[in-house]
């Protein structure tokens, strides 16, 4: 779902992007973190690995629901989730093939949404941290104070380096 979700999206990099939705997360996120001190050590157990840091294999199924929770999160934090963000939520759903258990899932979590504390008590690395925020930034365009203050809560709760979010926000303005 966190494929689909991303998906539709229709401006900027996304729209036009040729990866699938969970791998545009992994490589924003990935490129954000490049020129931190942690992607030097990300970048070494990548390559002893075998793997890319573009690699969206390893995102396992407990890190794709933090997404989608911080995902969820993110367009809650204006207090309502307005049509486009609706119609996104419910294209995604159709989209990834969710049956009736997801949709009661996601309408749960649109109940009770996690908190960033919440959602930061689940990451074990600066990597997963920067995949988690950008799948909760590609969820919104934060047009609202709210939305914008959820952003930089849940960056310091995953301790986001300052730097990684710039870089995220310069590449979905490009």
């Amino acid at each position: 779902m966190v494929d689909a979700l991303v998906r539709t999206r229709r401006t900027g990099l996304a729209a036009t992007a040729a990866l699938g939705g969970l791998a545009l997360v992994v490589g924003l996120a990935t490129k954000a973190l490049r020129t931190t001190s942690a992607s030097k050590s990300a970048e070494a157990s990548a390559e002893k690995a075998g793997t890319t840091p573009f690699d969206h294999a390893t995102v396992g199924e407990d890190e794709a629901r933090t997404m989608l929770r911080a995902m969820v999160a993110a367009t809650l934090a204006d207090g309502l989730v307005d049509a486009g963000e609706r119609k996104r939520l419910d294209d995604a759903l159709a989209a990834a093939g969710i049956g009736d258990d997801g949709r009661r899932w996601l309408e749960a979590e649109l109940a009770d949404p996690a908190d960033t504390d919440d959602i930061a008590e689940r990451v074990t690395n600066p990597e997963q941290a920067a995949r988690i925020y950008a799948a909760a930034r590609l969820a919104i365009d934060p047009d609202t104070l709210q939305e914008r203050t959820f952003l930089k809560d849940l960056a310091d709760a995953l301790d986001l380096p300052d730097e990684a979010t710039h870089r995220l926000e310069a590449d979905l303005a490009a």
